[in-house]
C-alpha cells in the first residue's frame, strides 16, 4: 500500500468517514484499558489511533504522507508491517489492523502475525477488523490490490494457529466499505453498532488474546 495512487483512488481523505471512526472507536474502547500502550498496524489517515484512549499510542503504514494525519500525542512510522523489528518484545498491550491483511499474501500474514504474536505483552489483543468474503464475495474484488480472501471462520482458525485465544468473532460488524451507505452521523453510527442484527455489514471484528 505504498502506491499513493491508491489513496487517492480507492481510499482518498473523507472528513466524514471521520465522524464513524470516533464512533468505533469508543465502541472498540471497551477492550482497550486507558493505560494501554497501542500500535495501529496499517494506519492510514490514522482515523482509529487519533480518537482511542490510550497512554502510548503508535501508528504504522506504507503510505509515506501519512505521518502528517496522525495527532501529537501519536509516534507514526513509515515502514512495512511485516517487520517490526523497530518494536521490542512483549512491549504493546493492543495491535489494531483494518482492512490490512486482505491486501497482502499469506505468507506475508503470517509473518505479520507472528511479528504481532512478538511485540503483543502476554494476554495482550490484537484487534483486526476486515471485510468477511462469506458476505462480500460479489463486491471483494472490486479493490484489485485484494489478495487474499478470508472469513470470520478462516480468520480465526489462523489466528489460533498463531497462538491467539479468540475473544470475540462477530461475522457482520460494518458495512463493507465506510463509502457505502452507513449515515455519516455520529448518532446513527453508535446506534447501528449497538444493533443486534447489522443491515449491510460485510465487514467482521475478531479480537484473540496473545496465549503465553
Amino acid at each position: 500500500m505504498s502506491d499513493n495512487k491508491y489513496y487517492a483512488t480507492r481510499f482518498s481523505f473523507d472528513k466524514g468517514r471521520e465522524k464513524i471512526w470516533k464512533e468505533i472507536a469508543a465502541y472498540l474502547q471497551r477492550y482497550i484499558p486507558r493505560d494501554s500502550i497501542v500500535l495501529d498496524l496499517g494506519a492510514g489517515y490514522c482515523s482509529f489511533i487519533n480518537n482511542i484512549k490510550a497512554k502510548e499510542k503508535y501508528a504504522l503504514d506504507l503510505y509515506r504522507d501519512f505521518t502528517k494525519y496522525a495527532s501529537n500525542d501519536v509516534k507514526a512510522f513509515v515502514s512495512n508491517c511485516t517487520d517490526l523489528k523497530k518494536f521490542k518484545n512483549n512491549n504493546f498491550d493492543v495491535v489494531f489492523l483494518s482492512n490490512l491483511l486482505e491486501h497482502l499474501s499469506i505468507e506475508e500474514a503470517e509473518s505479520t502475525l507472528n511479528e504481532i504474536y512478538r511485540v503483543l505483552k502476554p494476554k495482550g489483543k490484537v484487534i483486526l477488523i476486515q471485510p468477511n468474503f462469506k458476505y462480500s464475495h460479489k463486491t471483494y474484488f472490486d479493490d484489485y490490490t485484494h489478495k487474499t480472501i478470508y472469513t470470520d471462520i478462516s480468520l480465526a482458525d489462523l489466528l489460533k494457529k498463531h497462538k491467539f485465544n479468540i475473544i470475540k468473532q462477530d461475522g457482520k460488524f460494518l458495512p463493507f466499505s465506510l463509502k457505502s451507505r452507513l449515515p455519516k452521523s455520529g448518532f446513527l453510527v453508535r446506534i447501528y453498532l449497538r444493533m443486534p442484527y447489522r443491515p449491510m455489514a460485510k465487514q467482521m471484528l475478531i479480537i484473540g488474546e496473545k496465549v503465553d
